[in-house]
Order: structure tokens, then C-alpha cells, then sequence
């Protein structure tokens, strides 16, 4: 074999000397490079490197600070409507005293969010450094392999791709189609709920352990001069039926049970105009519920105690046919649930011909009221335990234990789009959620647990 047969390439990094030839047999040579051999130790230790990077780092981590920041914001927005109230209220130290263990409550919570966000950040800020030093040091440990791509054929995959990238681009766009027409944007600014923190409020009602069921929360549509005023329903006969509707001008009278103001809805125990179940939700100054023993909505007008009724399509569950429940409990008369939003009111329900499933209505204002659009979904009621309405979406929760309650579905008004895969956790002070319901004017969830009155705050993405 002679030099000049050799490519000029080949020359260039290998020489190949021939030892021995024995006749009639293999030829045995060796074969020595000009250039080292190629470091498969640093190229597997770079490859360790990089798989590393990718497990340590998640998006999560990096949503902490996001979602840290949304609950100091709230929380300091409540502050400052504590702070307010505290202002207003002078009557001999009793709501104050309460209004500033309140405002301390809230010190504390966003004192310690500010503790949770410093950590985080520093915890960060460690990670992006020592991050940025091993890129730089895969980076230019890569930049020394390609060295020995003698042929450029890193370059020339490189190459190949963005050449396949701009011929599928060509094809896309002349595949294209005209745009649909845009759809009407839904009304909800904060984006996608994301979480649910807190609590932020937990204490016993003035009824006192004995009526484990009802509801409160406050009117997401309220008449001037009323926006800070909470409702609250205990069902105080048997937890099935209640006559009145509770009221009072603060957060801070409900707390202590004080200046309680009740509108009596029937004085006969009970009539049809009576209130059947916990699932009770107020909006623009009227109570809408579950008409006693009846698949029926009632509106009770609060300011002129009038009472007006709508009946739910023909075989509707009600007196538990379809209640909200799980596998060890459930929970009596709630058959219809109503919820609250951006945009009024909404009932849940369920009939024989849906089997069983969760049937959506859009309750209309009006005396009496009317049921507008309505969509049916595939999910079985019993197998929730609560829904409510945020932005147009049912979100339905059900229960993990005794500790933790999970919002596990959703049903999209608008695009019809239904979720299992939410597993959005909540925090439980007591075993048991007999309603939910959501308020778009503070977007808190306002939850009734075993005669326990319990407020979270919602985050958004």
C-alpha cells in the first residue's frame, strides 16, 4: 500500500505500518492515529451531567415564588380592609378588640409568607448559580469534543434540521386553512385557578356544635352599603330544613356572634318556601335555595321577605335521589347545589335520564326566577362532594381523608371541555364539607364544615 493512495483527509490524522506478511495467510498490521483517542469518560460525564440538571429542576420550583406572591398580595389586600373596618368601629372596645386580633392574624400569615418567599428565592438563586456554572462547564467541555467531528458531521445534522423545520413550516402554511372566528373571550381576568390555600377563616358559628350543616359566605352582587355584609343558614331541624337567613355587618360581629340580623322566610315548620339542604348561595340581595321536599328553586327576596319558584325539568332527583357524596358518608339533601360566579347564578342537579349525572342550568334573575342555558356532563353526582362556579367553569371536589379534600374535575361552560386530572388540594380544619362556594368579588371559597365556618383564598395562574 503506498502513501500516495491514501486521501488526504485520512493522512491527516492515521498512519497505518505494516509488521508482517506471512504467504498464503493474513497480513497482520497496526494502526496508529495522529490525533488522541476519543474521551468517552468526559463525553459519558457530561451526559451524567445533563441528566442531573434535568431532575433537579422543575417548573414547579419555579411557580413557588409566583404563587407565594399572589398570597401576599391578597393577604395584604385584606389587611388593608381590616385595617379600614378597624377604623369605623368604636362602640366600646368589643369589635375592636376583635378587629385587632384579626389584623395580627394577618401580620402573621403574611410575615410568614415573607419568610416562606426569602427562602425560596435564596433557594433559587443557589440553584440558578450552580446551574449556570455546570451549563458553562458542558458547554465548553462539548465545544472540546467537537473537535474530533473531523468529518462535520454535528454541523451537518444541525444543518439537516433546520433545513426540515423550514420545509415542514412551508408545508403548514400551504395546508393552512382560514381561521375559525374568534371566540367571545369569558370574562376572567385572573386566568386559571390553580390552588387553594388557607384557611383564612375558621371558627364555630353562634349555633354552636349541634347544626353541622348550612352555609355562608357573602353576596357576590350586594346593594350599596351591604358589601361587607355576610349571610349565614344553619339547618336547625334535623340538618334538613331551616326558616331563616342570618345577617351581619362584618366579618368581625359573625366571629363573635353578635348584632345578628334574621329574615324569617316561614313561620310553619316547614312549608314548601322552606329552605331544603346546605347548598344555599345569596346574590343580588335574594337567598336562592332547594324548595322543601320539592325539585323546585326558591328566591327569597331580602329586603321584602316575597318568595318566588321555578321548577327543574321532569324526574329530577330531590329528598336524596341523587346527593353529594364517597364511599363512607352522604351527604342528606343535596340534591340541587347552587353556586355563584362572575356572572350569576347557576344550579347543579341530576335527573333519571342523565343517569344519575351532573346537569348544569343557568339560574335567570327575576321574580320568579327561570332556568336559561343548561348543559349535562358525565360526571356521577355521588361521586363528588361539592361544586362551584368560577369564570363560567363547575369545578367538583371530592374526599381523600379526613385532612384533605381534592378538586379533581372541572366541566368548561364554554368550550364543553371536561377534566379529571385537576388534583387541586384543600385543607380541611374538620372531616366533613357540607357546602362550597365561590365569591368572584374577593375570590374567596367559602366553605360550611361540621358547624364550622371556613374561608379560602384562591390562587390563579
Amino acid at each position: 500500500m503506498k502513501s500516495s493512495r491514501l486521501s488526504r483527509q485520512t493522512a491527516a490524522f492515521i498512519l497505518v505500518l505494516f509488521s508482517q506478511c506471512v504467504s498464503g495467510k493474513d497480513c497482520m498490521c497496526e494502526l496508529n492515529t495522529l490525533q488522541p483517542p476519543f474521551p468517552m469518560e468526559k463525553f459519558n460525564s457530561i451526559q451524567t451531567a445533563a441528566g442531573q440538571c434535568t431532575k433537579s429542576i422543575t417548573s414547579t420550583q419555579f411557580e413557588e415564588v409566583s404563587v407565594l406572591m399572589v398570597g401576599v398580595q391578597e393577604r395584604l389586600e385584606h389587611l388593608e380592609k381590616s385595617v379600614s373596618v378597624l377604623e369605623k368601629e368604636d362602640d366600646g372596645d368589643l369589635y375592636s378588640a376583635v378587629s385587632v386580633r384579626i389584623i395580627e392574624l394577618e401580620l402573621a400569615e403574611i410575615l410568614e409568607l415573607m419568610g416562606k418567599m426569602n427562602k425560596t428565592i435564596r433557594s433559587h438563586m443557589q440553584i440558578s448559580q450552580s446551574t449556570a456554572t455546570k451549563l458553562q462547564s458542558m458547554t465548553d467541555s462539548m465545544q472540546e469534543l467537537e473537535a474530533f467531528d473531523l468529518s462535520h458531521v454535528v454541523n451537518k445534522q444541525r444543518e439537516n434540521q433546520r433545513i426540515k423545520q423550514e420545509l415542514v413550516e412551508c408545508q403548514h402554511e400551504l395546508q393552512a386553512t382560514h381561521p375559525p372566528p374568534t371566540p367571545r373571550p369569558r370574562h376572567c381576568p385572573q386566568g386559571q385557578l390553580v390552588n387553594v390555600t388557607g384557611p383564612r377563616t375558621y371558627s364555630l358559628t353562634s349555633y354552636g356544635t349541634s347544626y353541622p350543616y348550612g352555609a355562608w359566605g357573602k353576596d357576590p352582587k350586594p346593594a350599596p352599603g351591604k358589601e361587607d355584609t355576610y349571610w349565614l343558614v344553619a339547618l336547625t331541624t334535623s340538618s334538613v330544613y331551616a326558616n331563616y337567613v342570618r345577617h351581619y355587618s362584618s366579618l368581625s360581629t359573625m366571629l363573635v356572634g353578635v348584632g345578628a340580623e334574621d329574615s324569617t322566610i316561614s313561620y310553619a315548620n316547614p312549608t314548601t318556601n322552606s329552605i331544603e339542604g346546605p347548598n344555599v348561595v345569596q346574590y343580588g340581595g335574594a337567598l336562592y335555595y332547594n324548595c322543601y321536599n320539592s325539585p323546585s328553586v326558591c328566591r327569597f327576596n331580602i329586603s321584602d321577605h316575597s318568595i318566588t319558584n321555578t321548577p327543574l325539568p321532569e324526574n329530577t332527583g330531590y329528598s336524596n335521589k341523587f346527593s353529594f357524596g364517597h364511599l363512607g358518608a352522604l351527604y342528606h339533601h343535596t340534591d340541587l347545589d347552587f353556586a355563584t360566579d362572575e356572572s350569576g347564578v347557576w344550579v347543579v342537579y341530576s335527573t333519571i335520564e342523565n343517569f344519575g349525572n351532573v346537569i348544569l342550568s343557568v339560574v335567570i334573575e327575576g321574580s320568579p326566577p327561570s332556568l336559561g342555558r343548561t348543559w349535562n356532563t358525565s360526571l356521577y353526582k355521588r361521586s363528588a362532594t361539592n361544586t362551584f362556579m368560577v369564570c363560567g367553569v363547575l369545578y367538583a371536589t371530592r374526599f381523600l381523608d379526613k385532612q384533605t379534600e381534592e378538586i379533581f374535575y372541572s366541566f368548561d361552560t364554554e368550550t364543553g371541555e371536561e377534566r379529571y386530572d385537576l388534583k387541586i388540594r384543600i385543607k380541611k380544619m374538620q372531616t366533613n364539607i357540607q357546602s362550597l362556594n365561590y365569591n368572584p368579588r374577593d375570590r374567596m371559597l367559602y366553605a360550611y364544615s361540621d358547624a364550622y365556618i371556613v374561608s379560602y383564598s384562591t390562587v390563579f395562574q
